[in-house]
């Protein structure tokens, strides 16, 4: 008997779980309905000859700066980066102003994206020594990716710092914390080394030390606890070795900055605008980095997607803010390190899609299988192409990537069944909305 879908995706690759396959996918009322060849008919059929159909990019760690930051970026823009850049779902952080540090703000923010965000979204709720005792209920609340510990360095009441107040903090819960590791004693004890006008005193300042110190503190204190956390954006070999012998309670991530950017050649070419926390460093950090990821440490890549105005930075250093925009260029940096060798497709995907549904419990996203969310990120893994200001859709308007030529991109962002991005071209209407965890949705 013929079936009818809402949409069939034709002639492409397809990147199941079992491996890559020139078969069609059948999409019905926004979920993976069928794989195969001849499914039979659809509302809407897409020729995808000679692209890559992976499943959908899941970006773990994104600053989007809405409530009381939105001239930097906002909860639309920052979601329309995303699907430009083929990234289904994003994990957004608790920094704004006010803080997500409770129900009533976290709730604020899940009704701001329903249908406003282009992609599907969660967001964090922020540790403080003040609502460590409510943890455990706000990460099981609708719309939470989980609570977030800044050990360094962060805004307002979100900066945990001291052991006893951490021990607190992961004591409240059961779902796995995500983690910004760097010693906020060790750096308040350098700041004298930092130079004014030298954004290249940056990593000398926020040393490997800092982040060492601070990632051996925090897997001791979750192994007494006896809670999993996911270390973000590392950014030194010996955090991964260390990490590596850690992995029956620790997760890790690394963004596409730290594999991409090496301090020798960004400080001097792009001066603050490669100041992020923790900091980019030299190129054997960054080649060390890509030892331990082909080693399969690493589970997961975001992009820590963190925009500021190109006023703000061009304060002189140390007055310039870190962080950089992130979240559009993190398949199509990917898809390049693929193309010149340095890992899998396959790789790739499981740090993108099964990783993150791996680390976090997601429900129905990332992998392409029947009874799944139908969310696709279609890709010209051949395409050569350039980076350049007007594609990008960040509010900042600037990336340290723009100019860079690259291979391979993305051509298609499906979020459900919904095609929100087609050859650089957005839907007329943003459909995304919270995503489920098992852990909220099942207990």
């Amino acid at each position: 008997m013929t079936q009818t879908f809402d949409l069939i995706l034709k002639n492409g690759i397809v990147h199941t779980p079992g491996g890559p396959a020139e078969i069609s996918i059948g999409v019905r009322n926004g979920k993976i309905a069928a794989l195969g060849s001849a499914l039979g008919d659809a509302g809407d059929i897409i020729d995808c000859t000679g692209l890559d159909i992976l499943p959908g990019v899941i970006d773990s760690q994104v600053h989007f700066r809405e409530p009381g930051l939105e001239h930097k970026e906002d909860l639309e823009s920052g979601s329309r980066a995303a699907v430009l850049g083929g990234v289904t779902a994003v994990f957004e952080m608790p920094n704004t102003s006010p803080n997500t540090d409770s129900a009533g703000r976290l709730e604020d923010k899940v009704k701001r994206g329903h249908h406003r965000m282009w992609c599907d979204h969660a967001f964090y709720v922020g540790a403080t020594t003040a609502n460590a005792s409510e943890l455990a209920e706000l990460e099981r609340l609708p719309g939470a990716a989980g609570v977030k510990i800044f050990m360094g360095a962060s805004t307002g009441s979100l900066l945990v710092a001291e052991d006893g107040a951490l021990a607190a903090v992961l004591a409240s819960g059961k779902r796995r914390v995500a983690v910004h590791a760097e010693d906020e004693g060790r750096m308040n004890t350098r700041k004298d080394l930092r130079i004014e006008g030298d954004p290249s005193s940056h990593p000398v300042w926020r040393d490997d030390e800092s982040a060492m110190l601070a990632t051996q503190r925090i897997l001791r204190l979750a192994r007494a606890a006896g809670r999993r956390i996911h270390i973000l954006h590392v950014t030194t070999p010996d955090e991964l070795q260390l990490i590596a012998q850690h992995k029956d309670i620790a997760t890790c991530e690394v963004t596409p900055q730290h594999l991409t950017l090496a301090g020798e050649d960004a400080y001097p070419r792009l001066g603050s605008l490669a100041q992020m926390n923790p900091p980019i460093r030299s190129a054997a950090h960054r080649d060390g980095l890509w030892h331990w990821l082909n080693q399969g440490v690493p589970d997961v890549i975001g992009s820590d997607h963190a925009p500021h105005t190109r006023e703000e930075k061009a304060k002189a250093y140390p007055a310039s803010p870190s962080g950089m925009p992130g979240v559009q260029t993190l398949l199509p940096l990917l898809l390049d390190h693929v193309a010149a060798g340095r890992t899998s497709l396959q790789r790739v995907i499981e740090l993108t899609s099964a990783g993150p549904q791996r680390v976090f419990g997601l429900v129905t996203k990332g992998r392409i299988a029947a009874g799944y969310d139908a969310d696709f990120s279609v890709v010209d893994l051949k395409r050569r192409w350039t980076v350049t200001e007007d594609w990008l859709a960040s509010r900042c308007g600037w990336s340290p990537f723009t100019g860079m030529e690259l291979t391979g991109k993305p051509v298609g962002t499906f979020v459900r069944g919904h095609r929100v991005m087609w050859e650089d071209q957005l839907a007329n209407q943003a459909v995304g909305e919270a995503v489920r965890f098992e852990s909220v949705a099942f207990g």
